[in-house]
């Protein structure tokens, strides 16, 4: 692995020096700038009821077209023939359950330019369950950093804010964890007519017993 790694709190880890895919310890952070693809990942999309998602076109891929760090990025390109239907990639984390944290979680997404419409929303989530619709993401503006304890953390925040590359980020503030394993989404949704492809980079997911 080059850029996928978990982090012990004060290790000097470089790339190639690799912990492993163990419940993190406090200090530590899951990082992915896809220089390795995305064999971790599954992609999925969904769409509005009216729609048959099978009719929705979508694509999830590793590209070298851009990249904020490194040679590549994720891909997500959808279709906005219905003003709707969203597009992700996802994975799992482990974690030691019986714990609460304050996990933090950014990326970086690329739009082609700035746009005065609200085009796409970027999608993030983290939770206990992968998410299954587009209901399972926040609502539109929504970003969980400043609601305290909820069932799953994320935001729905607008692109084509700028041209290039712009962070996203928000904090989720766990309930104490039952489960074994979290599972992180990015994705793009789709709001105004016209295909749109994005690229998103530079992942990192950090966790913080409280």
């Amino acid at each position: 692995m080059d850029r996928r790694t978990f982090l012990e709190a004060g290790a000097a880890v470089g790339v190639g020096g690799v912990v492993g895919c163990a419940a993190p310890s406090s200090g530590t952070a899951f990082r992915d700038g896809f220089e390795d693809g995305i064999d971790d990942w599954t992609s999925d999309a969904a769409i509005g009821p009216e729609v048959n998602v099978a009719d929705f076109e979508w694509e999830v891929d590793v590209s070298t077209e851009e990249a904020f760090e490194g040679e590549r990025s994720l891909r997500i390109r959808n279709e906005g023939s219905y003003d709707d239907g969203t597009t992700w990639a996802g994975r799992s984390l482990p974690v030691e359950p019986g714990r609460a944290y304050t996990a933090t979680v950014t990326a970086r997404y690329w739009s082609e330019s700035e746009s005065f419409n609200t085009l796409r929303d970027a999608v993030m989530r983290l939770g206990p369950e992968p998410p299954e619709s587009e209901a399972d993401f926040p609502n539109p503006g929504v970003n969980t950093t400043a609601l305290g304890e909820t069932p799953y953390g994320g935001l729905r925040e607008p692109l084509w804010l700028a041209a290039g590359w712009r962070e996203y980020r928000f904090e989720w503030t766990t309930p104490r964890l039952s489960t074994d394993t979290l599972h992180v989404a990015l994705g793009t949704s789709v709001i105004w007519e016209g295909d749109a492809t994005h690229f998103v980079d530079d992942l990192s997911v950090a966790l913080r017993p409280r």
